[in-house]
């Protein structure tokens, strides 16, 4: 984890629409595979892995784990926001990264983060593992 910076607040960040690329439908009730939990489309993660667009904001680094596996969709659950907004997230370790929606979750911005189980795979990331990733705003 990188030492504490100063993260811009809910209002110093731009409210973006959020992408039709970060929502999904539910999982069907039998689903137990990663496979059939993951209801993105394959255009939906193409999408989502398209380069970060000019003038994200960095919002910091922290420490992902795995949210609801049966949530759908792209997002992040981390205390670096202070309102729902669309960003990015990159896994330092494979380089990929992911258009998600991130959503606040309570806590000091040391804090971990929960990921979407989509969004872990589509950056490479252990669904076990404790995965260090860089957020920012933007998608």
């Amino acid at each position: 984890m990188t030492p504490a910076v100063a993260v811009p607040e809910a209002t110093d960040v731009k409210e973006t629409e959020l992408a039709p690329v970060v929502t999904a439908p539910p999982p069907p009730p039998a689903a137990r595979t990663a496979e059939a939990l993951d209801t993105t489309t394959p255009e939906q993660r193409a999408a989502a892995a398209q380069p970060a667009e000019q003038g994200a904001q960095s919002l910091g680094t922290t420490v992902a784990s795995l949210g609801s596996a049966t949530e759908p969709g792209l997002w992040m659950k981390t205390p670096l926001v202070k309102s729902e907004i669309q960003g990015r997230v990159v896994n330092p370790a494979t380089g990929k990264s992911s258009t998600v929606r991130l959503i606040p979750l309570d806590g000091p911005k040391t804090a971990g983060s929960r990921m979407s189980l989509s969004a872990l795979r589509l950056i490479g990331a252990s669904l076990t593992d404790l995965t260090p990733v860089e957020v920012s705003t933007g998608g």
